[in-house]
């Protein structure tokens, strides 16, 4: 696999070289395109390159704990469908939010910004986001901990401090030293995890019966319930916010060409919503551990079943002796917490930076979002949140999958049905209201509904059922608030005032390079628009920071088209 020229993981291109004088907010987001498009010049990965190094973020070993914990909880049975029924829905909305992400180049945030949020109607959704990220952080330096104490013996809290400190210094340099840490580690990651599935399935083939019978820790989830299987899903929707880290790295996926159309297709799809294949697969595998190591091996190993270095351990001193049994178990515990935690900390830093910079038009740097991120993180570990798990998971699902579902009812249904959207993603400041109803309504609606269900304010028999009602009434709601309103708080301008074609012949982002007259960068043309008091084009990120809007381009008058889509 060769070294790109240009992309992450190489040295910016000439287009976009930081010139001196340049401001640190300038210098720093052209590091990785923190708070903005991310340009053709930069994109030299190719599809596979970028495939790979966003499935490596999904290495985290989450997923064991919470197929074992919602297994141990409601059986079998309820925990496999309750892990179908997320896998579909996390996979049908994840897919629109991918495409676009790696057609247009932009993550979640802008996208969410034109999809019915609008310009600062987003910023909840940040900081919804940044949830997960500090929430899974906290998740994956608990399992991190819980391996250094049994391998090393170091102390627990010691344990959430190392593991939250030693990442620091990978995510300084973004995507730069994301992209090589993901590719180099993964071949090692798979075959650890690999190896304990298949020599119980081997070695132990009366392994597998006890798996489809196991009825779980109070022995009545022997029979399929729906109250069971929607409890167990609303656990794994958690995951649904996941879409996000993998659209930080697609968005640097290469023009779709018919050259290179296949493989576009295949690596937007594999490492887009594709991600919960695997990680369904990694939740049954964990389950599927945790009841061999209850049936098999010890009835009270069901107070550690749910921690993924016990489980493989367990496996692992089968196979081999103790000594190097724990050395991998350690091994892999540490290789996965780097892997997805880098993710977690670099993708929450864009999340807080990126509010905080829209709100008060100031940047203050992504690294003190960084530290901002893992304190919240280090502070939730100390609280000893793994032993909250479900409640936790289960309760933050609700406004993720709020969240998530209506911006994918937004490109489904409103932008390429109902038509009241515009279908190209529009995120610069001056071009989108402050504030769009239709996202940011049927978000608030949806959540609050559902998460008032889980705490049972409408009765026990409703309760199970809160991840339903959060996607129900945001599918439901976004058209309807779309339709109410007309689509009229959309676009606040139907054009950027420069005459300049925004996308190629084949519909990608145009890479015609333009220079921002306020901080001297070149920029390609889908990151600048007119300047409003001169006669020149002002880019995105000085869109943002500009207190006076004197740059900011006034509104359309009433009653004006959306822009056209690209061919």
């Amino acid at each position: 696999m060769t070294q790109p020229t240009s992309g992450p993981g190489a040295e910016p291109s000439t287009a976009t070289a930081v010139h001196p004088g340049v401001s640190t907010a300038t210098s720093e987001t052209l590091e990785d395109y923190t708070l903005r498009f991310a340009p053709r010049s930069y994109r030299r990965w190719t599809p596979g390159v970028v495939a790979t190094s966003a499935l490596g973020g999904i290495a985290y070993l989450a997923d064991f704990s919470i197929g074992a914990n919602i297994g141990i909880a409601h059986g079998t049975v309820n925990a496999l469908l309750g892990i179908a029924v997320a896998a579909v829905v996390i996979f049908v909305t994840g897919f629109p939010l991918a495409y676009y992400a790696a057609r247009y180049n932009v993550d979640l945030d802008l996208i969410t910004r034109g999809s019915g949020f609008g310009y600062y109607g987003s910023v909840v959704t940040n900081v919804i986001f940044a949830t997960f990220t500090f929430i899974f952080f906290a998740l994956e330096g608990s399992i991190m901990a819980q391996g250094l104490e049994l391998g090393l013996g170091i102390p627990r809290w010691l344990g959430y401090a190392v593991s939250t400190l030693m990442v620091i210094p990978l995510v300084i340099y973004g995507m730069k030293a994301l992209s090589k840490l993901q590719v180099w580690t993964t071949p090692l990651w798979l075959v650890l995890m690999v190896i304990p599935f298949a020599y119980l399935v081997i070695a132990n083939p009366s392994s597998v019966g006890d798996f489809a019978s196991y009825a779980g820790e109070d022995g009545q989830g022997g029979t399929i319930s729906a109250a069971a299987v929607f409890l167990a899903a609303g656990v794994c929707l958690s995951l649904i916010a996941q879409i996000a880290e993998q659209i930080d790295y697609l968005r640097f996926m290469p023009p779709r060409t018919p050259e290179n159309s296949r493989r576009w297709w295949s690596a937007m799809v594999l490492a887009g919503p594709g991600w919960v294949v695997f990680g369904a697969l990694k939740q049954a595998i964990g389950l599927f551990i945790a009841v061999y190591l209850i049936a098999s091996l010890d009835p009270a190993a069901a107070a550690t079943a749910n921690e993924p270095v016990h489980q493989f351990l367990g496996v692992y001193e089968e196979m081999m002796p103790g000594w190097l049994a724990m050395t991998l178990a350690v091994v892999l515990v540490v290789i996965s917490q780097i892997k997805i935690n880098v993710t977690n900390a670099y993708s929450g830093s864009l999340a807080w930076t990126n509010s905080f910079t829209r709100v008060t038009k100031h940047y203050p740097g992504r690294m003190l979002f960084v530290i901002v991120n893992l304190v919240i993180a280090l502070t939730l570990m100390e609280a000893n949140m793994f032993d909250f798990l479900n409640t936790i998971l289960g309760f933050y699902a609700n406004c993720a999958m709020a969240w998530i579902v209506t911006v994918a009812t937004d490109i489904i249904v409103n932008k390429h049905l109902l038509k009241l959207s515009p279908l190209v993603p529009e995120f610069r400041r001056g071009m989108l209201y402050a504030v769009n109803p239709v996202g940011f309504t049927s978000m608030l609606v949806s959540a609050l509904a559902s998460i008032l269900v889980f705490f049972g304010v409408f009765g026990a028999g409703l309760q199970p059922y809160s991840p339903i009602v959060a996607v129900v009434l945001a599918v439901v709601l976004t058209p309807v608030v779309a339709v109410a309103t007309k689509g009229r708080y959309y676009l606040r301008r139907a054009d950027d005032g420069l005459p300049n074609a925004l996308f190629d012949e084949f519909g990608n982002p145009s890479g015609e390079v333009l220079t921002c007259h306020v901080c001297r960068q070149d920029y390609e043309r889908p990151d600048v628009a007119a300047c409003q008091t001169h006669d020149d084009v002002v880019c995105s990120l000085c869109l943002s920071t500009d207190r006076v809007a004197d740059h900011v381009l006034p509104a359309d008058p009433p009653a004006v088209a959306v822009l056209p889509a690209p061919r």
